[in-house]
């Protein structure tokens, strides 16, 4: 079995480490001086929202485009030579179907890249796609096509698995079989980073939830500090005709949002602004709600600026196992630079 990590000591121990990782385009900073670090047996989710740099600290990460400033690491080095000794494996949105090959040969194909690949039948089951095996890649549906993509990422058995909206195009039945499996690889040590826009994913499925804006980490935790850090609860009431001035003086109320004849208090202590609101007066069709991670999320990505809130976690993981060759995906039979 090969080794696992690149490099030894602390450094080491990190999956990935992001450290004042700077990237533009033209005048757009996409990535603004990130600060990352994910322990080895994490599963960590990316949520942004369009342009947030989700995309962009991905290629970092795997080598695909080369920071400005700062520095990207997997397992202790660079990330060209963890990529190069097969510790990542990688399902990225954009790619095109291989032509003239089945899905048993494709994983096949790329399994035989790394020294010590999954065997083919367990990727195939993992992924879900064992009926399948027999057909043309360039013949699937979406859906089928996406859970090749994630069997091709399995198939060299890496280390770091980076998932950019993997569940894009799947319907709800094949998003939990999906799930289950990434569960299934992520117990046995494995680092994994997904980026999703399913905000439910990320609360169910992730360690840590790394929220980015505008090239910067607003939010590093778990969901239930996510929620705490957009407000502990949502108070709503009618405001029947009165005014807004003072709401935010309430104690524990952190905003105020005003939707037509009905205010939206997020507050810090439900019990404290009930009880204001109560003195005023204030208690028609008064309903209390703990935040949800949506709330949080927009609390945390809307606004004129963004700036960093709560520390990075530092959590590690077991070991995880060792790896091949990052596979090009490419078809043997094929024109170079197809992939899936």
């Amino acid at each position: 079995m090969a080794a696992d990590g690149v490099a030894g000591g602390g450094r080491a121990a990190r999956a990935v480490s992001f450290t004042g990782a700077v990237k533009s385009y033209g005048a757009v900073r996409a990535v603004a001086g990130m600060d990352l670090e994910i322990g080895r047996g994490e599963t960590v989710a990316l949520l942004g929202r369009n342009g947030a740099g989700k995309s962009t600290a991905i290629s970092l990460l795997l080598g695909l485009a080369e920071p400005d400033a700062g520095t990207v690491e997997l397992f202790g080095g660079p990330s060209e030579r963890a990529v190069r000794a097969g510790l990542v494996g990688a399902m990225l949105q954009e790619a095109r179907a291989v032509t003239r090959v089945t899905v048993r040969e494709l994983v096949a194909f790329v399994a035989g890249r790394y020294p010590d690949p999954l065997p083919l039948a367990e990727v195939l089951e993992l992924a879900g796609i064992g009926e399948l095996a027999g057909r043309r890649v360039d013949r699937l549906s979406g859906g089928q096509t996406q859970r090749v993509r994630f069997a091709v990422a399995l198939a060299g058995n890496p280390s770091l698995l980076v998932l950019d909206e993997p569940t894009a195009a799947l319907d709800v039945e094949a998003r939990r079989a999906f799930w289950e499996s990434m569960r299934a690889y992520a117990r046995g040590g494995r680092t994994v980073l997904f980026s999703t826009h399913y905000l439910e994913e990320a609360d169910v499925h992730a360690d840590r939830i790394v929220v980015l804006d505008r090239g910067r980490i607003v939010a590093d935790g778990t969901g239930e500090r996510l929620r705490h850090s957009a407000g502990g609860a949502l108070v709503a009431f009618d405001l029947a005709g009165r005014g807004t001035a003072g709401l935010e003086l309430l104690p524990g109320v952190r905003s105020v949002e005003v939707r037509g004849d009905r205010a939206r208090l997020r507050t810090d202590d439900s019990d404290a602004t009930v009880i204001a609101l109560a003195g005023l007066g204030a208690i028609r069709g008064l309903e209390v709600a703990p935040a949800s991670l949506d709330d949080a999320f927009l609390a945390l990505t809307t606004g004129p600026t963004a700036h960093a809130t709560g520390p990075t976690a530092h959590a590690t993981g077991p070991t995880a196992h060792a790896t091949g060759p990052t596979a090009q995906t490419t078809d043997p039979a094929a024109r170079e630079g197809e992939t899936v």
